[in-house]
Order: structure tokens, then sequence, then C-alpha cells
């Protein structure tokens, strides 16, 4: 009904994004039961297809049109939604506040003795990593690493054979790297993680967010906080995030 409605104007904005966070989490479920990408992908153009093929005015079109209406109903109250993966969690929050900065859609982790919330906060869905580190750290800045898509053939999923997290994200080889635009010695205490006190924040770029989404679900990003040590030398300390329904908790974050 996605590709219908965007062709003859069917929906609302609120409810194409309904349709879309539906779409992207069929698809992380389907990737995570063994689909491939080649299948899924197969089956959209499909879907595509059929959808050109049929009249605007079809009274068949019309009526399911009606019924996604009527069943976005229930959808929309909504205002809270988890989003459960297989070693972690999004939640996704749809209320806003113009005063107050809190996570929108939200993974926590704990690296060592820190801990990490990452995903988009605010009113403006800003992707934001928000650390708190044990020792009292400052890093200097961070770093954002994940898949580069144009430089393999798929995701590499070596965690599936017993290994942590961290074997579901790419070699450094074949991952692309984004840079912090800001960095926030005194973030708001509605992002620091739960009990934190203090922490540091950093924003990246709304490109990371689309290149995020654009992962397969089962794979793992890398933010890594950079840390002057005394003689000069650097200090690298590495957090997890599944990638998940990081794409479905988005959409659903457009839903009004």
């Amino acid at each position: 009904m996605s590709a219908a409605g965007a062709r003859c104007g069917l929906f609302s904005p609120s409810l194409s994004g309904a349709l879309d966070a539906g779409r992207a989490q069929a698809r992380g479920a389907a990737l995570r039961a063994g689909a491939s990408v080649d299948q899924l992908n197969g089956v959209q153009q499909r879907a595509h297809a059929k959808a050109a093929s049929v009249p605007c005015g079809s009274k068949d079109l019309t009526t399911a049109a009606n019924r996604v209406r009527k069943a976005f109903e229930g959808y929309a109250l909504l205002q809270r939604m988890n989003y459960p993966g297989d070693r972690a969690s999004w939640q996704a929050d749809r209320a806003s506040s113009a005063t107050i900065p809190f996570w929108r859609l939200s993974q926590t982790a704990g690296f060592g003795g820190d801990r990490l919330v990452f995903g988009l906060a605010g009113r403006n869905t800003e992707l934001l990593a928000v650390a708190t580190f044990a020792d009292g750290a400052r890093p200097y800045t961070a770093r954002l690493v994940m898949r580069d898509p144009s430089l393999t053939l798929g995701p590499y999923l070596r965690a599936r054979a017993g290994g942590g997290l961290a074997d579901n994200a790419a070699p450094r080889a074949a991952s692309r790297m984004f840079a912090p635009e800001t960095r926030d010695a005194a973030p708001a205490p509605t992002l620091l993680p739960t009990g934190a006190k203090t922490g540091m924040s950093f924003r990246f770029p709304r490109e990371a967010a689309d290149a995020i989404a654009q992962l397969d679900p089962r794979e793992a990003i890398t933010i890594e906080f950079v840390i002057q040590a005394r003689g000069g030398q650097e200090i690298v300390r590495r957090a997890y995030v599944e990638v998940g329904d990081f794409a479905a908790g988005r959409a659903f974050l457009r839903v009004s």
C-alpha cells in the first residue's frame, strides 16, 4: 500500500509514516528470520509493479485504502514503542517538548565501566551520543563508524557464532566514519544515562542517521570516544550499538 499510496496520494504524511514504520519493521523481522536482501528486494519490486498496474480510481484500491485508514486510528494514539532486537532494543517516544530536550529514539549500552545513550533527541531529532565515564574522562572528539555498503556485499554477522555485539561490527577497511558536528561538555540532565551526574555529548550529521537506516538490523555500529592521555597519546574507548529497528523507530516518530 505504501507504493500505491505515494503514487495516488491516498494517505496523509502521518499515515505514510506509519506505513513506512511497519514496512521497515517487517523487513527487519524477515532478515532476522533468514531471508536474504535479494529476496526482500524482489518482493518489493513485485509489490511496486503490482501497485503501478492498479488505477488510482480502482474500487479495490479505495477499499484497501479505507481499511488502512481505519487501522491507523488506533496506531496514531500510540505515544511509545519498544523495538526489541537480537541483543538490544530501541525505545521510541513521540512526545516532544519545546524547552526540555529528551530522547525520542534511544538505545543504551555499557562499555567497560562507562555508559552510553545513543539515538535521536529533541524536537529536531538530532543524532546524539551521550556518554558518562566512570573515571571522569573527557574525550575531545568521537567517531561514528559503520559498514559502508558500497565496499561490502553484506553485513558481518560473526556474533551469531557465539561472540558479542562487537563481532557484528564491520572491520575498519569496510567501514565509513562520521565526525561529530558539535561537542557538549555539559549535556542536559534529561539526556544523560540513568543516574549519571556528568557526561559528554556529541552530535552527528543527519546523513549518519540516514546511513544507519540503510544497514542490516542484525549488525552493529561503533561509537569511538577519543581521549588525550597525559603522555600525548590517544586512547580510544569503543561502545557498540545494534542497528536493530532504527529505521522503523525513526519512521514511528513521524506519525502525528
